[in-house]
């Protein structure tokens, strides 16, 4: 019986992402809630905060001050709730997910934090990081455009298998992807958030880069909106020389309308008994959304 327990207990610590999500697609918080769940309690233990160092693949440096004094002050009073997931490393652990709690702790003056220890791979310490900054963090355009190229170079994947893990569509894959092709002068107006996301991704559909550079900065001087601009982007003088021919008729037709969507929309597109359900992530993922239709709040 206990041989058997060591052996569960074996078998849990190395599961890797893919084995804990199955084919379900991979959200940051979802992380912390499985790994928790599937956790008995008398395996979670208390790690010294001066062992602890951070993801080395997470991008994220500066955090919050009076976010991380609120949270220090709470762990003041009630303690940590959650425990943090961690991995062993050569010197002490590395942090999986928590530093936020990690760095309040620090300043809650306290040594020890409760922490789970997982084996995943340095390839799952840099998906969960990029996941963390993908669906927690508000990026722009060029940001999340270049967090996507790091994951399929880094973990070999198709923009299907991508698209799926994530959740999104591959045309948004794809999409977002042509926004690294854009003239150097427009990424620039991107990373400067002088360009949306929806301006980006009109931008790069375009071919000539002189044309391209031209339309941004009426973009910016003119204020226009994401409409306005498809509508110019439509004309002779900016569009592709070779346009990409109508999609021929389906005999779905819902198919069809939600493929449309989807390529619009950059995300899942379902409809079904008169009923339309699109697909978004987070606030941020909702806000691009939202722009793109025209709503204003």
């Amino acid at each position: 019986m206990e041989i058997q327990r060591e052996n569960n207990r074996r078998k849990a610590l190395g599961r890797g992402l893919e084995e804990l999500f199955n084919n379900e697609p991979m959200n940051y918080s979802s992380i912390e809630e499985k790994i928790i769940e599937e956790t008995p309690k008398e395996e979670i233990i208390e790690i010294p905060l001066s062992q602890l160092r951070s993801n080395p693949y997470q991008p994220r440096k500066n955090f919050d001050e009076k976010a991380l004094q609120e949270l220090a002050d709470s762990i003041k009073e009630h303690g940590v709730f959650q425990p943090i997931i961690a991995k062993k490393s050569i010197k002490g652990y590395e942090i999986i997910a928590g530093e936020r709690r990690v760095k309040a702790s620090e300043l809650a003056g306290k040594e020890t934090i409760p922490a789970i220890v997982r084996d995943f791979s340095d390839n799952d310490m840099m998906e969960i990081a990029l996941l963390e900054n993908l669906q927690r963090e508000n990026l722009n355009a060029l940001e999340e455009a270049m967090a996507y190229k790091k994951l399929l170079e880094e973990l070999s994947l198709t923009q299907e298998q991508l698209a799926q893990r994530l959740g999104k569509s591959r045309s948004h894959i794809t999409n977002m992807l042509g926004i690294l092709n854009l003239p150097e002068e427009v990424k620039d107006m991107i990373m400067d958030e002088k360009l949306t996301m929806s301006h980006a991704r009109v931008l790069s559909k375009m071919e000539d880069p002189v044309k391209i550079k031209e339309l941004a900065e009426r973009i910016v001087m003119e204020n226009l909106s994401v409409r306005q601009i498809e509508n110019i982007s439509l004309d002779s003088l900016y569009a592709k020389k070779n346009k990409i021919k109508k999609r021929e008729n389906v005999v779905n037709e819902y198919k069809a309308v939600e493929e449309e969507l989807s390529e619009k929309l950059g995300t899942k597109v379902k409809i079904k008994n008169n009923k339309m359900e699109i697909s978004f992530i987070n606030n941020n993922d909702l806000n691009r959304l939202l722009e793109i239709i025209g709503f204003e709040n």
